[in-house]
């Protein structure tokens, strides 16, 4: 939506306000600054460019921020809305919320060749572990991804673009991108919310309703390499953290399951490292998918 020229004027004047001295008035202008909604933000931009005042920047920058947040938030739950079948598109909106400038179309070019890569190795004759074998040699030995086991909890390790950018990720980011991989490629690979560890189940054949046990044919471990194994391993770990087995541990979630648990992750991660104000931000994303 294009603003109107007077607003533009107004939007100016406004923002020419931000060194405003008595805190209530500013309150006043802020508020009429950010009713401009993401229309303002490369108008505060350039006034951030431009601004040498501390108070300035910081006003600015404020502002910007809580019309980014508002959003995502917005955006997040029309993906909700509209059935959350687009997992990359969850996943680009999450990674946004700490780097706004991303290039969402960068990052799906980048998905679109490692799709391509993959898809010139596959055919119809292929067994599940035949496809297996193929996004695993793609993705793990020609492109060299892998788990970062050294700085796990970083949380750089969770976004889609220094996943892309560095190679190294996380059980669950690496467990995203072969999902998203996997469905662009038509085959049946979706996650498992397994607790503290997210792994993967390659079902018998792709967008079944409510599928059972027998519909999953092995389990894959995006963190080792896309190793392949059953349903016994997992029953081994449970037992070894002292927990039941829980169906759900065993049967794939949802895209809206996946999203909830990257933002829990990133409110841990964050935690740790002493972030306050993200993990607000972040918490309030978490309402627009529950």
């Amino acid at each position: 939506m294009m603003i109107a020229e007077h607003d533009i004027k107004r939007l100016g004047a406004l923002i020419s306000l931000m060194d405003e001295p008595d805190e209530t008035a500013y309150l006043k202008i802020r508020d009429q600054v950010f009713g401009f909604g993401k229309e303002a933000l490369p108008f505060l931009e350039r006034a951030m460019e431009k601004a040498f005042d501390p108070l300035q920047q910081q006003r600015i920058s404020a502002i910007m921020q809580s019309i980014r947040q508002e959003n995502l938030y917005r955006d997040l739950l029309e993906w909700v809305q509209l059935g959350s079948s687009d997992l990359l598109k969850g996943y680009l909106l999450i990674t946004r919320s700490q780097y706004p400038e991303l290039d969402d179309e960068q990052v799906r070019q980048k998905i679109e060749q490692l799709r391509m890569d993959m898809w010139l190795e596959l055919n119809e004759n292929l067994t599940a572990l035949e496809n297996v074998k193929v996004i695993n040699h793609i993705l793990f030995d020609v492109n060299a991804f892998e788990g970062n086991k050294v700085n796990l909890n970083a949380p750089q390790n969770q976004y889609l673009n220094t996943l892309l950018e560095t190679r190294r990720g996380s059980p669950l980011s690496l467990g995203m991108l072969y999902i998203i991989l996997a469905s662009k490629l038509n085959l049946p690979v979706y996650g498992v919310n397994l607790p503290q560890h997210f792994i993967l189940a390659y079902l018998t054949e792709p967008g079944l309703k409510e599928p059972t046990d027998d519909d999953v044919l092995f389990y894959i471990n995006p963190f080792n390499k896309g190793a392949v194994f059953t349903r016994r391993e997992i029953e081994l770990f449970l037992r070894q953290v002292k927990m039941d087995p829980e169906k759900a541990f065993f049967m794939p979630c949802s895209n809206i399951d996946i999203i909830e648990r990257l933002l829990n992750v990133l409110i841990y991660t964050y935690n740790q490292l002493g972030y306050p104000e993200k993990i607000t931000d972040l918490q309030i994303l978490l309402k627009a998918i529950r």
